[in-house]
């Protein structure tokens, strides 16, 4: 662990005893961030030129972006002030909305790129959101003071984000913020009414139940739930002051936050799980939305844990280099983190953690308290049927597990491709203490199937069902194995993959169907540093004779090199195999072999007795039954 690159207050240890973070050092990180990015702005300030590889937008775009959500961490640091700015931040980005909209489109050193359609280099309408935000959380010390002329043309910048076509996601809230940042200022229109109503209408048709949304019209259920999902919706409301749109979407999040705020670890890292994992603090913006607006399940104290203990957990582990500039990846550079549409300034969408500052000194978000996370509590199984993902939490090393049956990040047209296989969202498990494998290493957490020389992947994930009682839970799904371009499909074959999770441990139970002659199965575990306090088991119980170990060289977003454990098999026709698996920093854990007294394998029904309190997991499949009795 490294020290924060910039000036923070002392740890106040009486109040926050988990982190030692007060509201004094979000206002230091937020001037922190701004100070450190501001160095590389153009003369006219319209854009900041961070340094690095571009996007596949193209350096001004990136510019655009290190202007506007740099401008979100102002925005939410001087409106939580109450218009306080002894930085002058807001002049700055007042010099640059005027220099920037000045002759739009234009290719000279400060013009601001148009918006436009998400297929024609469309990001800058995704940074017209957070140039509304900011304006409307500082209108009487931004906005309110610019010229006549100046608010005209800022306006039809913006409402090219109205008029263009936005990617089929969680992208239809941009022209719904700046809908409403327009209309809060007078100048509300039809326009401004459609994109508004077509964005709430997308939410109903997304909302999927248990405070989950998908992130368009498929089955994409990550970060992105908090940080634009839930966040965008209700901060509307709260700033408009609307109760019903309020108690809807607030109810929502709230909800949310019943299993979301489970998928921290003890050390304050989120679940690395999804897409766009370089907003690292983002991860914490749903839970301070939740506090600011008062729909949260959460107490004060747990709240704080949370968010804080994310910022610190990020900025003392080398997101931010010597220079403070917030780097592309996890804790420092990492490109296997990354999509192809981030550049130099894409990690500042970590800007909307910044949303908690909306709670002034005096909320019990920064008085109370600090108390345990989720995390820091008993043992915990939570299954999310809607989602279909599980959650295992484990109090001796404060690791959050995620099993992911229902997350897989494919549109609605696409099929069973192996080039659609993304390691962000196709492996059974994710962690708060690993991440997965690069594609041109081993699979981490992967089943595969070994054909004419070809492995298989795992894209689109059709969940089965879930559930959990007290100290357990299961979820399950199927798929289809999907073989590299050029491999011929095997028609047939189907993988149908059940977890259970207890304590630390990981029943892995798998059955193939349609396996041809000569195919071989493969089950890898968790990918970590061999010399690490992090330590990866797997065992075989059933059906998997041979067991290796697998080096991945170029390592994952915690380790620059990484080891995994794999069993392996020869497979034919229908078949079950079992495996018990095991993540842990625990100093006590002892062999998985002593975890289980009994494996049955019953036709297709297993059978396990569970060796410290004598109760059994039953799972059958045709139909899926997983049962759990004492």
């Amino acid at each position: 662990m490294t020290t924060s690159p910039f000036p923070l207050p002392a740890d106040d240890r009486a109040r926050s005893p988990h982190t030692g973070y007060t509201r004094a050092h979000w206002e230091a990180a937020a001037d922190g961030l701004l100070d450190a990015a501001w160095k590389w702005a153009t003369p006219g300030r319209a854009l900041l030129d961070l340094p690095g590889r571009p996007s596949r937008s193209g350096v001004r775009s990136d510019g655009l972006e290190g202007y506007a959500r740099t401008f979100l961490t102002a925005a939410f640091r001087v409106a939580g002030a109450e218009g306080k700015d002894p930085h002058n931040w807001l002049e700055r980005y007042a010099d640059g909305l005027t220099a920037g909209t000045r002759t739009p489109g234009r290719d000279d050193t400060e013009s601001w790129p148009l918006i436009l359609d998400h297929t024609v280099f469309g990001q800058p309408m995704v940074e017209s959101a957070s140039v509304a935000i900011g304006l409307r959380l500082t209108r009487p010390w931004l906005w309110d003071r610019l010229d006549a002329a100046t608010q005209d043309r800022a306006e039809q910048w913006l409402r090219g984000a109205l008029r263009h076509t936005p990617a089929p996601n969680n992208w239809y809230l941009f022209p719904f913020s700046v809908a409403g940042f327009l209309e809060s200022v007078g100048r509300g229109d039809a326009e401004t009414a459609r994109a508004r109503q077509r964005a709430l209408d997308l939410l109903e048709v997304w909302y999927r139940g248990e405070g989950w949304y998908a992130d368009g019209d498929a089955r994409a259920f990550d970060h992105y739930n908090g940080w634009a999902l839930h966040l965008y919706p209700v901060l509307d409301a709260y700033l408009s002051g609307d109760a019903e749109l309020s108690a809807h979407y607030g109810a929502r999040l709230s909800e949310h936050l019943e299993s979301f705020s489970l998928m921290f670890g003890a050390d304050g890292a989120p679940l690395h799980f999804g897409r766009s994992l370089t907003y690292r603090f983002a991860a914490g913006a749903a839970v301070g939305m939740g506090a600011v607006s008062g729909h949260t399940p959460l107490a004060p104290g747990v709240s704080r844990r949370l968010i804080s203990g994310s910022l610190r957990y990020f900025l003392e582990r080398g997101s931010a280099g010597d220079d403070g500039l917030l780097s592309l990846g996890w804790h420092g550079p990492h490109d296997a983190t990354l999509q192809v549409y981030s550049g130099p300034a894409s990690p500042y969408w970590a800007s909307k953690a910044f949303v908690a500052l909306l709670a002034p000194p005096e909320h019990p978000l920064w008085t109370a308290e600090e108390e345990p996370a989720p995390s820091e509590g008993p043992d915990r199984v939570l299954s999310l049927p809607s989602p279909g993902l599980l959650v295992q939490s484990t109090r001796a090393d404060g690791i959050v597990r995620l099993h992911n049956h229902g997350s897989d990040h494919l549109r609605p047209h696409e099929g069973d491709s192996a080039e659609l296989s993304d390691p962000l969202y196709a492996r059974l498990a994710y962690s708060t203490a690993t991440g997965p494998t690069a594609s041109a290493n081993t699979a981490d957490n992967h089943l595969s199937i070994r054909v004419g020389g070809s492995r298989s992947s795992r894209a689109r994930i059709r969940p089965m069902g879930a559930g959990h009682g007290e100290g357990w839970g299961w979820a399950a799904s199927w798929h289809r194995p999907a073989f590299p371009e050029g491999a011929p499909m095997v028609p047939g074959l189907r993988v149908e993959s059940v977890t259970v999770a207890r304590g630390r441990y990981e029943l892995r139970v798998h059955r193939i169907l349609g396996a041809p002659a000569g195919a071989r199965a493969e089950l890898t575990g968790w990918a970590t540093d061999p010399g690490g306090a992090v330590r990866s088991a797997l065992l075989g119980l059933h059906g998997w004779p041979e067991k290796e170990d697998v080096r991945a060289p170029q390592g994952t977003a915690y380790t620059r090199w990484a080891l995994l454990p794999r069993l392996g098999a020869e497979v034919e026709g229908t078949d079950v195999l079992v495996a018990l698996a095991s993540l842990t920093a625990g100093t006590d854990a002892g062999p998985l072999g002593d975890a289980v007294s009994r494996v049955e394998v019953n036709g297709e029904t297993v059978t396990v007795r569970w060796a410290d309190d004598g109760s059994t997991t039953r799972i059958g499949f045709a139909p899926l039954e997983v049962v759990h009795t004492r």
